[in-house]
């Protein structure tokens, strides 16, 4: 038995459901009883170390990202715990890798813990086949999942997504603007995220009237010097390019190192853009450009959404956050 039964059974909404089990006042005592009623009925307790049916919760998060290592997680990770912190709320930390098998079993962990909700930070969570996802959908019957830069739709899903896709077209056109025509694009992965930068890309290029070329697209290891040795093979085998547009700084560095290596003149022989305004940006010399995915704006913004839902309240199942061009002295903008 889950919360969708015990609304089916008593004929009102999820969240009147989440209002009486969280002790919200905003629920006649009529529908209180009739709710609380079915539950017994049903057998239904959301959680067995409940302090008490109407509370039902054990002031605990479950967080699972990818790679702690990489900076944007890393950062992730702190705003999403530092704000749980201020609303009272511990946490659990699962740092899974990419293997969809491990990432289940460590779901599956955190289920058994009875967290409150479940929050994946990043996009590579969400696999390109339906049924690969069916477990997350399964989850949410019991408790909100919360997708930080990650986008499933399903009830009881929250998802808080940086507008990627608007970010790398901007970026583009801006370099189209300063005078680049042949723009590289390298990327690191095929995740939700992934496909909307590399799409922003190709239609501000079709917006200009520049063809989309499969030959200055090339995906790459979320490394410096693999970003570096790829622009490097690029260049001898005789490819053109006035700029390199990156879904990451790391690569963005790797195409500094490239353009020292070769002599190559920035911004005025190559303009580089990189992704997520991290501290790699300005440890580079040139400093540079680089896109702010806004990585606080997005964690604040879901823990906001988790306490909604919590509290019953009528919450966007997605919400959009803009991201800024910071520009630095890697372009001509």
């Amino acid at each position: 038995m889950n919360i969708y039964d015990v609304s089916k059974k008593a004929n009102v909404s999820i969240a009147t459901v989440s209002r009486v089990l969280n002790g919200n006042p905003n629920v006649s005592e009529k529908t209180r009883t009739r709710v609380l009623s079915v539950m017994e009925e049903l057998g239904y307790t959301p959680n067995v170390f409940a302090r008490g049916l109407g509370l039902g919760t054990i002031q605990t998060i479950g967080i699972m990202c990818s790679d702690s290592s990489d900076p944007y997680l890393a950062h992730a990770i702190y705003y999403l715990e530092r704000e749980l912190r201020a609303n009272g709320y511990d946490s659990i930390l699962c740092c899974t890798g990419n293997s969809l098998e491990t990432k289940r079993q460590y779901f599956d962990l955190l289920r058994s813990k009875k967290v409150d909700a479940i929050i994946l930070a990043g996009s590579k969570f969400i696999e390109m086949k339906a049924r690969d996802n069916a477990y997350i959908l399964d989850a949410s019957k019991d408790i909100p999942i919360m997708l930080v830069n990650g986008y499933l739709e399903g009830d009881n899903i929250y998802c808080t997504l940086c507008d990627d896709r608007m970010a790398t077209h901007l970026a583009t056109s801006q370099l189209i603007a300063s005078g680049c025509r042949n723009i590289l694009y390298l990327y690191t992965s095929c995740s939700y995220s992934g496909n909307s930068k590399l799409n922003g890309y190709r239609d501000a290029l079709s917006s200009h009237g520049l063809p989309v070329r499969d030959n200055y697209i090339h995906q790459c290891e979320k490394d410096i010097l693999a970003a570096r040795d790829l622009l490097l093979r690029l260049h001898k085998s005789g490819l053109i390019f006035d700029a390199i547009l990156t879904s990451d700084d790391t690569l963005g560095v790797g195409a500094v190192k490239y353009a020292h290596i070769t002599g190559r003149a920035i911004p005025d022989e190559l303009s580089i853009v990189g992704y997520n305004n991290s501290s790699f940006a300005v440890c580079t010399d040139p400093e540079l450009t680089s896109i702010d995915s806004k990585v606080e704006a997005l964690c604040t913004s879901t823990i906001n959404t988790l306490m909604g839902v919590f509290n019953g309240g009528n919450v966007p199942s997605r919400t959009t956050i803009a991201a800024d061009l910071i520009k630095r002295a890697t372009t001509k903008f």
